[in-house]
């Protein structure tokens, strides 16, 4: 006591140097504390003067008038944005205007392009933007009519200066044959014997053409004004690029195809009805140069279109162009060849409308069994979907089919789509086998790519439950074994039977077998995160001195979950539940174990790795009860058999048989892995040591304690001598 008077003595001491060191500081800071206050008094009454000021000078105005005032600003400011936005497209409509009107018809067009495809789409909305847009075929088809009018005055005017034009054209030739003439005397002089004949025929040939040419241009020029042809050329060659095939629109195609055959047309009329006018090679250049630029254009147009009607409807339009031409002598062989090119497009846009169609009714299935109230809907579906079963037909009603609405509907969709795929092979000149192997390879690409993909696509879904997952499961089995259904329908369709050379297969059953496939393992990963979720919800008080009287409640719970589960898979093949069923147990079993071993539990006592133990046979009288038909024997009690051993030696303290019999076959604790062992032994050792620290002299707990580390260390030398 005396020491410790001392020792708060000297505290003191050192209290007081440490406050008579700062007191000055700390009597400052409280000079400048009651400045401070002094100033805030001084600031808060600025503040409250002002505030004062503020509200009697804020009492003309009221809130509503500041809320109208503040709207009215967001409208200016909205309306100045608008009219920013709007102006360029009237002022770009202004100088459209003004071009026409001073019949700079050319530059118009380009404007009008501009205008079509730059500033009316940023203010479509607007009323007056759709009557512009209405408004544009309108002012096109003037400015056609105008240049058209321009040329026809042009023709017209062409009479008037024709005799001058020959005329002049006459004389400059007369003058060339003259100065050729006298070349030609000059050149006998010479001693050579031409005729003059051959002299002018040789001038004209080789040295005078480009010169006449150059006259005669020169002349016609002088005379007639030649801008409302090249006005009038420029004008239709900007309208007929732009507007070949303006729309995907069928009356679009089909003005444009009949344009071309009433051109071709009159010109075969005219080949046969005169003489000399025009002959076969110039119509047959001529239809090879429009037959280029129409599949150019049917090329590249069709490529756009994405509604598998239009595509089908474009092709019949061919066809008869086709046809209609063929008629006429003209060949058309590069326009069937081009069919078979926009088949393939055909395809993918059928492709992309049956994936929305999948996805829909995927969606839209409750994934439950069928119910069947009378024989009318059985029979409706049966002929729907082809499915044959002697035992469900005896049922009585009502009853249930296996499957759940999305079997036929998927099934008569795939019908639908090989319809769809048929009709485009019509009227194209094809052989039985090369329509069957198009319809078969187009169904394949229906299968493995567009249905595998919905189908993946529902068994990932994150909300999927195990129902649904067992349902998709008997959903694809039963789709498998229609794939023959389906090869039947195509042969009857085609008349090409499957056994002929290079027939396609389909590879529907590959597709339904790797959808169940996936939605077995997702079965399993489902299985597994449940009961990852139920041992979250375990609590063992791992410093308990005596077991409880029964197993855990989590586990009981989840006992009870796994036995209605693997109710539900009754309709599953045998081999699919048993494998869900052991995979579940093997995982149960993994998850306790390392539950037990988890390196945050240090210490347990044996009451602890007895209530342990009383889950651990809930869990194996659960796997003798046969939850899923099929197991031999104890199969499935093995999944725990680990646990079992490890526990069994824990609780017998069986360590002299465990040590005396490790690494032989008949060993009785076979599957206990001496590095288990003694991790589970030192949390023991652990715990017996904080509870026996005033009982440590007491023999029976020095045996013991002097046991523990016996087997530890021999334990160490098993793992060690494993290793070596």
């Amino acid at each position: 006591m005396e020491k410790l008077e001392a020792r708060i003595r000297n505290h003191d001491r050192e209290i007081e140097k440490m406050c008579n060191f700062h007191y000055q500081g700390f009597v400052d800071s409280i000079t400048e504390l009651l400045k401070v206050r002094g100033e805030a008094q001084k600031l808060k009454n600025q503040v409250t003067d002002t505030n004062r000021k503020l509200q009697n000078e804020g009492k003309e105005v009221t809130m509503e008038e500041l809320k109208q005032c503040r709207l009215q600003q967001r409208n200016i400011s909205a309306t100045v944005d608008k009219l920013t936005l709007c102006l360029p497209v009237l002022e770009m409509y202004s100088k459209l205007r003004e071009q026409m009107k001073s019949k700079r018809h050319y530059p118009a067009l380009k404007t009008l392009e501009h205008l079509e495809h730059t500033y009316l789409p940023q203010v479509s909305h607007y009323r007056f933007c759709k009557i512009m847009v209405d408004n544009i075929p309108k002012l096109r088809e003037e400015i056609k009519e105008v240049s058209m009018s321009d040329l026809k005055d042009f023709l017209e005017s062409i009479r008037k200066h024709s005799d001058k034009i020959g005329e002049t054209a006459m004389k400059q030739v007369g003058l060339v044959c003259t100065h050729v003439a006298d070349g030609g005397m000059r050149n006998l002089y010479l001693g050579r014997e031409r005729s003059r004949k051959d002299c002018r025929k040789e001038a004209r040939t080789e040295e005078t053409t480009a010169e006449q040419s150059k006259i005669r241009e020169q002349e016609a020029q002088d005379l007639v004004d030649f801008s409302p042809v090249y006005r009038c050329l420029h004008i239709y060659s900007v309208l007929v690029s732009n507007s070949v095939l303006p729309h995907e629109t069928l009356d679009g195609y089909r003005k444009y195809f009949n344009q071309i055959v009433g051109f071709f047309v009159v010109e075969d009329h005219i080949l046969h009805t005169t003489q000399g006018l025009v002959n076969r090679a110039y119509i047959d250049e001529l239809w090879e140069m429009a037959l280029s630029k129409t599949i150019a254009a049917l090329r590249t147009h069709s490529s756009y279109c994405s509604d598998p009607s239009l595509v089908l409807d474009l092709k019949n339009l061919i066809v008869l162009f086709a046809d209609t031409l063929q008629g006429y002598g003209f060949p058309v062989n590069q326009l069937f060849d081009m069919l078979l090119e926009i088949q393939d497009q055909y395809s993918e846009t059928l492709l992309k409308k049956w994936s929305g169609v999948f996805r829909n009714i995927l969606d839209s299935d409750n994934y439950s069994p069928i119910p069947v109230t009378n024989e009318e809907v059985y029979k409706k579906i049966v002929g729907q979907f082809p499915f044959q079963d002697a035992e469900l037909e005896k049922q009585a009603f009502p009853k249930k089919f296996p499957f759940s609405e999305f079997v036929p509907k998927v099934y008569n969709q795939i019908k639908e789509f090989i319809y769809a795929c048929l009709k485009f092979s019509e009227d194209l000149h094809l052989s039985s086998t090369e329509v069957d192997d198009m319809i078969r390879k187009s169904t394949n690409l229906l299968l493995t790519r567009t249905l595998s993909n919905c189908l993946q696509n529902v068994i990932k879904r994150k909300n999927v439950g195990l129902t649904e997952l067992v349902q998709i499961i008997i959903n694809t089995t039963h789709l498998e074994k229609s794939c023959k259904f389906l090869e039947e329908f195509i042969t009857n369709i085609t008349n090409v039977l499957p056994e002929t050379v290079h027939t396609t297969k389909l590879y529907g059953t590959t597709t339904f077998k790797d959808a169940r496939h996936a939605a077995e393992e997702e079965i399993y990963t489902n299985l597994n995160q449940k009961i990852d979720q139920f041992l979250q919800l375990a609590d063992y008080d791992w410093m308990a001195m005596e077991p409880g009287s029964k197993a855990s409640d989590y586990l009981v719970d989840l006992i009870g979950f796994l036995r209605s589960t693997f109710a539900v898979f009754t309709h599953l093949p045998g081999k699919v539940a048993q494998t869900a069923c052991m995979s579940a147990c093997k995982h149960l079993s993994t998850s306790l174990m390392q539950l037990l071993l988890e390196a945050e539990v240090r210490q347990l006592t044996l009451g602890a790795l007895q209530q342990f133990n009383l889950d651990v046979e809930e869990c194996e009288q659960f796997a003798r009860s046969g939850p899923v038909p099929g197991f031999q024997g104890d199969t499935l009690q093995l999944a725990f058999i680990d646990l079992r051993q490890l526990l069994d030696l824990f609780i017998q303290w069986d360590w002299s048989t465990y040590l005396a019999d490790y690494g032989q076959p008949t060993c009785k604790y076979l599957r206990v892995n001496p590095t288990t062992a003694l991790i589970l032994l030192e949390k023991m050792r652990d715990t017996s040591r904080k509870n026996n620290v005033f009982a440590q002299f007491r023999k029976n707990e020095r045996d013991k304690q002097k046991l523990i580390d016996t087997v530890a260390k021999q334990l160490r030398s098993l793992i060690n001598s494993h290793h070596s």
